[in-house]
């Protein structure tokens, strides 16, 4: 299977049609079409479900979806390899490739650029937000340099340095609702209430251990992945989010609070890569600079 032609199929599954697909990488349609089919043959799948005689528009099925998504992955990962590859001379220009939940902890990462730039401006860099199993699973097919995870990485396929902060859990609720009354929220706070909870933990874990519940009798009224977008739940009245402190700005006239659990739960987070990994130079001087930060 040649990258050339998962380009065109890429085309084609953007497109919608073989004809404008042609059209925007500049080929005949038939010269495009025997190159699709030529793939399906190869693959011994359909990929492409063609319109009717009167319709153009073709659509993907499964399989076609399936390879949609990893040529997607690949072509990104040679676009990595090739740059990498071209400057891998003494002038560190590139970029570097980080993933992470949300967490204030990235500001130690955005300060360590924030002190590269003045002497290497020609970093960049490339944050992609995500649960550990969305960091986890890129770090593995190689499509980032770095992943922030929390709690204990697994050390047998990852190199970590444990970063000196720790995420707080506690509840974001509204501005006028009883419990802000309280410094702090216990698990009794909680029971019966409708929760948000983040879709990293609706398979157990601390946080649900720290409830002294069952998941199955929690009310959980909204899975979340973004806190954001679960804030704006919040506000409307869905409930009360369970998420970590310092992510939503909950001062001055914010309609919004947060509150610490009580007893307290906290999480250490790492910075994680994988073992034997070969740094491009950025993500090498990054590591480097961030390690000097810690030390200091």
């Amino acid at each position: 299977m040649e990258l050339r032609v998962l380009q065109y199929f890429l085309a084609v599954a953007r497109e919608q049609s073989i004809v404008r697909a042609a059209e925007s990488l500049h080929l005949s349609q038939p010269t495009l079409s025997t190159q699709i089919k030529n793939m399906e043959e190869e693959l011994g799948k359909q990929l492409l479900i063609r319109g009717t005689k009167g319709s153009r528009k073709v659509t993907l099925t499964e399989e076609g979806m399936i390879l949609r998504k990893r040529a997607e992955e690949i072509l990104d990962l040679v676009k990595k390899t090739e740059n990498e590859i071209i400057l891998s001379d003494s002038v560190i220009i590139g970029d570097v490739y980080i993933g992470a939940g949300e967490t204030d902890g990235v500001r130690l990462l955005a300060k360590t650029a924030g002190k590269l730039r003045k002497d290497y401006p020609g970093i960049h860099y490339h944050i992609s937000s995500g649960n550990g199993a969305f960091v986890t699973e890129h770090l593995d097919k190689g499509l980032l340099d770095f992943g922030l995870v929390f709690g204990n990485p697994d050390l047998k396929k990852y190199e970590a340095l444990k970063l000196p902060m720790k995420d707080v859990w506690g509840v974001l609720m509204r501005s006028d609702d009883p419990l802000t009354q309280k410094e702090s929220i216990s698990p009794e706070d909680l029971w019966n209430q409708p929760l948000l909870l983040s879709q990293e933990q609706s398979d157990g874990g601390p946080l649900i251990q720290w409830m002294h519940q069952k998941l199955s009798s929690l009310n959980i009224s909204v899975a979340y992945n973004l806190l954001f977008n679960a804030s704006l739940f919040v506000e409307e009245g869905l409930g009360y989010a369970i998420a970590f402190d310092n992510i939503i700005n909950t001062s001055g006239n914010s309609k919004l609070v947060f509150r610490p659990l009580t007893p307290t739960l906290e999480v250490e987070m790492s910075l994680i890569w994988k073992k034997y990994q070969v740094f491009s130079k950025p993500a090498e001087k990054f590591l480097q600079v961030l390690q000097e930060n810690l030390e200091e």
